[in-house]
């Protein structure tokens, strides 16, 4: 009996101990500072990788809403009739056309889908430029266009908001935002100012909209003074301080005085220059932030690279110091582990199997003496559970020898016992049909003559029964030998009078063929079993066919019946039985019969198979549901075709 361990704690002495202690302390520390670490610095990597990668789209996406907007103003002053602008309206749709189509690969290789969905608004942008050309929308339709547009670029380029929590970060992406915001609100004023000039004077509620998206420009330009730094102030301020801005503010004055929709007497042409070169001006300001921002992205992806590397370093340091620890462990674990792991290859593949074969060829008193040898030393110096699992694997394998000597004598009592019950069944059987035989010749009556006909042949079915119980224990039958040669066609009729509802079964066809004597009389009981199966699987009202044909040097039979089939799995299952493959101690009673087919089968060379009677290889007419079973014999049990018949067949019995 081996000592267990006692407590609740390892031991060094124990697997689990040495694995605890070698492992714990590094394991922990590995867990708890790398896992959350890492984790932590990997997510700050990711995000500000993610944030520097939506500035840069976003900044893409500025260049192409700025010559949108472009675009928006000359086609604002095209549609009340300046003609002058189309010239310049075609080199911008051509600017528009080529930053569209680089900007929708950006997005595709970046994925960024609250863009690429916005860029989706652009799809009818070539139906919107033929009908403007030839004039077949009206101004607010197609001016229209362009705003959702350009404000679906807008409101999707930041959409997500920052991905990392940085203040700084999220300040200036907010930044970017209000510029884009105020930018967006300039081209507006530009393009609807741009067509009351060319008009000379403010429509209905256009003086409303001016006044709407002059405020949406100044509300965005606060938002963003306060969210950026006094040097980015200066920026903006000097924008504000330039040329252009203080004309479009001259326009803006002359607008206000006009509001009531009075005469406007003003350039166009000069008020275009002077809004874009400010909306310019904007967009500058806007490039100048971008970078900015996506450099605070980079430093802080470079903070966390560098955090990220050091906790990786610590976590690979800690792990080193494990495995170093480990190793210092492993010998006195695995040695033990080796040696049990090749006496258990030993037991499985050498001592165990040859235990259980001179144990099956032993006699039963020598099988139940039998012992498996003592395993081999060396686990002396092993841990507590090595040398306990090397006494298990003996008391496993001498378990195992000590079922294998049970199984042996109770599987050769078995047989015995139904060997002898066969001989005795057979010695009755063959009595019975002595006395039969000699009652059939003293009959005279008609009546009681069929009856013992009868009796005769249910007596013949008793004996076949108890050869087959012979063939399954392994026994010899008694002599049964005929001399010389038989038709095929008369051992076809043999098998057909030992089955029980023999005038079920028709030999619908036969080529002539000689069977050899010594091998007549088991075919014929091989046949007999088929037959009888083939029987039991038909409705009582349909018959049994037997076909034979030549097969080049072989000699073909097939029992075709028209029952309700196997399926795939109990055809396999079935041949598997008739090639011998399986122990009929461990079959149902109902496959005794294939066990019986596959003993015969071996000792005669025969070969045996069902298959569906579909794809019977025979005539039309076995052609059905059901099915067959093909029975080939071998040269060696045949006569060539053509060899005369020797002598009448004569029955021995022993």
């Amino acid at each position: 009996m081996q000592r267990r361990p006692t407590g609740w704690l390892p031991r060094w002495s124990t697997i689990r101990g040495r694995v605890a202690i070698v492992l714990a302390v590094p394991t922990c520390l590995l867990l708890v500072l790398t896992g959350a670490g890492v984790a932590d610095r990997a997510e700050d990597w990711s995000a500000a990788r993610e944030s520097g990668d939506r500035v840069q789209l976003a900044l893409d996406a500025q260049n192409l809403v700025r010559e949108l907007q472009r675009e928006h103003g000359l086609t604002s002053g095209l549609l009340v009739g300046a003609g002058q602008y189309r010239p310049e309206l075609a080199d911008t749709r051509r600017r528009v056309d080529a930053i569209h189509g680089e900007l929708a690969r950006r997005v595709a290789e970046d994925d960024a889908p609250a863009i690429e969905e916005a860029l989706s608004s652009l799809d009818d942008l070539a139906e919107t430029r033929a009908r403007i050309d030839d004039d077949s929308i009206d101004r607010g339709t197609g001016l229209a266009y362009f705003t959702e547009a350009i404000r679906a670029l807008n409101d999707a380029q930041l959409a997500d908001g920052p991905a990392h929590g940085d203040q700084r970060l999220g300040d200036g992406m907010a930044a970017l935002q209000a510029l884009s915001t105020a930018t967006e609100a300039l081209a507006r004023e530009r393009g609807l100012m741009n067509g009351v000039f060319v008009e000379g004077h403010f429509g209905n509620s256009q003086y409303l909209e001016f006044v709407t998206t002059r405020a949406d420009r100044d509300t965005a330009l606060r938002t963003y003074e306060q969210l950026v730094s006094s040097s980015e102030r200066a920026a903006l301020d000097e924008v504000f301080d330039s040329d252009a801005a203080r004309r479009v503010a001259v326009f803006e004055e002359r607008a206000d005085a006009h509001a009531d929709g009075s005469a406007l007497v003003s350039d166009a042409g000069d008020w275009w220059t002077a809004a874009t070169a400010l909306t310019d001006a904007l967009h500058e300001v806007q490039q100048d932030l971008g970078p900015r921002v996506a450099d605070r992205a980079d430093e802080l992806r470079g903070g966390a690279t560098r955090e990220l590397a050091g906790f990786l370093a610590l976590g690979v340091l800690i792990l080193a110091v494990a495995v170093a620890l480990a190793l210092l462990a492993s010998r006195s674990i695995t040695r033990p582990l080796d040696e049990l792991t090749r006496q258990a290859e030993t037991v499985a593949g050498q001592r165990l199997p040859e235990t259980v074969r001179v144990i099956q060829e032993a006699e039963p008193e020598e099988a139940e003496r039998l012992e498996p040898p003592e395993p081999d030393p060396g686990l002396g110096g092993g841990a507590e559970e090595v040398a306990r699992l090397a006494a298990a694997l003996y008391d496993v394998e001498r378990t195992a020898v000590g079922l294998a000597a049970q199984q042996t004598v109770l599987r050769r009592n078995g047989t015995e016992s139904l060997a002898n019950l066969g001989h005795r069944n057979q010695a009755l059987v063959r009595r019975q049909l002595r006395l039969i035989t000699a009652l059939e010749s003293k009959e005279l009556d008609p009546d009681a003559l069929a009856e013992l006909f009868e009796l005769d042949h249910l007596a013949t079915r008793m004996r076949r029964n108890a050869d087959s119980l012979l063939i399954l224990t392994g026994q010899q039958l008694p002599p049964r030998v005929w001399t010389g040669t038989a038709e095929v066609a008369e051992v076809v009729r043999s098998a057909v009078s030992e089955v029980e509802d023999y005038r079920r079964v028709t030999l619908v066809e036969s080529e002539p063929c000689q069977i050899h004597g010594s091998a007549v009389y088991e075919l014929s009981h091989l046949l007999a079993e088929l037959i009888e199966n083939a029987l039991t699987a038909s409705p009582p009202a349909r018959p049994v066919e037997v076909y034979g044909w030549w097969d080049g040097t072989e000699y073909c039979l097939a029992i075709v019946d028209r029952g309700n089939g196997m399926t795939e799995e109990e055809l396999a299952r079935a041949n598997a039985r008739l090639a011998g493959k399986e122990n009929f101690l461990v079959a149902p009673t109902r496959f005794l019969g294939h066990y019986v087919v596959g003993t015969i089968a071996a000792r005669l060379g025969v070969q045996v198979e069902v298959r569906h009677t579909q794809s019977a290889p025979t005539t039309a007419s076995a052609r059905g549901a059901g099915v067959s079973a093909y029975v080939a014999l071998p040269p060696k049990l045949l006569s060539p075709p053509g060899v005369p018949r020797e002598s009448e067949t004569t029955t021995v019995m022993a």
